[in-house]
């Protein structure tokens, strides 16, 4: 009998340590949350932006008339440049390949002429289509750029015949250089330089010259600065680590 006794209060005793166990408080610490890393910095990705800068150039006309070449002045064209782009670019290792195209509105023009005949330049309205090759430098990029560059051209003839007023189109090639810096993780400042050519522009005279032909070769310089916003529309979202 005592030893029933004892057994079954032994039992009651270790039952009830065991309840009173799971009252007590738990004195482990929570998971500490630890914020995920930030992304890492990558060129790739799809961008938009603007940039400003100064155009110039110089042409020298030659006159074509019944009675042979005629060389006209040459003319100092300049003017501010500005506008917007869009590009891509995907980034392997260190090396950076993109596409980028941009449209400009110019205040670049000149002029000049004789008493046989004077005539004026515009290029209101440029653009172009490039490939970009690049070596990053963690936030700095160095690269090189080519591809087609298109331009609006409005020419103005005056002579002792009357007036000519011309608009022309032209397709040539562009290319340049640059540096860029990536601010943060999607802002990026720049700043390039690129040469364009658009060949050789004819211009058939009906008023200011009757018969007569202009002709000359249009080449520009330009330098500019810009700024670029990288769009993030691929990247996976970042993981979240806690430690126990």
């Amino acid at each position: 009998m005592l030893r029933r006794f004892l057994v079954a209060s032994a039992l009651v005793c270790a039952a009830g340590g065991t309840a009173f166990a799971a009252d007590l408080p738990n004195t482990k610490a929570p998971p500490v949350y630890t914020p995920p890393p930030p992304p890492v910095f990558t060129w790739s990705g799809l961008y938009i932006g603007g940039q400003v800068g100064y155009e110039w150039g110089n042409t020298s006309p030659t006159l074509y008339t019944a009675g042979g070449p005629v060389g006209l002045p040459s003319s100092s064209e300049s003017g501010v440049v500005g506008g917007g782009h869009v590009g891509y670019n995907f980034q392997f290792s260190q090396f950076v390949f993109g596409i980028e195209g941009d449209v400009d509105g110019a205040s670049y023009s000149g002029g000049n002429g004789t008493g046989l005949v004077g005539y004026t330049s515009r290029e209101p309205v440029e653009a172009s289509i490039r490939g970009r090759v690049g070596y990053a430098w963690d936030r700095v990029l160095f690269y090189g750029t080519g591809g087609v560059a298109f331009g609006d051209f409005h020419d103005t003839y005056t002579g002792l015949g009357g007036f000519d007023s011309l608009w022309r189109e032209r397709t040539g090639w562009t290319a340049g250089g640059g540096v860029e810096y990536a601010i943060d993780n999607n802002w990026s400042l720049r700043a390039e330089y690129r040469y364009t050519d658009f060949g050789r522009v004819n211009d058939f005279l009906v008023a200011s010259a009757p018969g007569d032909t202009a002709s000359r070769r249009e080449t520009d310089n330009r330098v500019q600065v810009g700024f670029s916003y990288k769009f993030d529309l691929f990247a996976p979202p970042a993981p979240i680590v806690s430690k126990y």
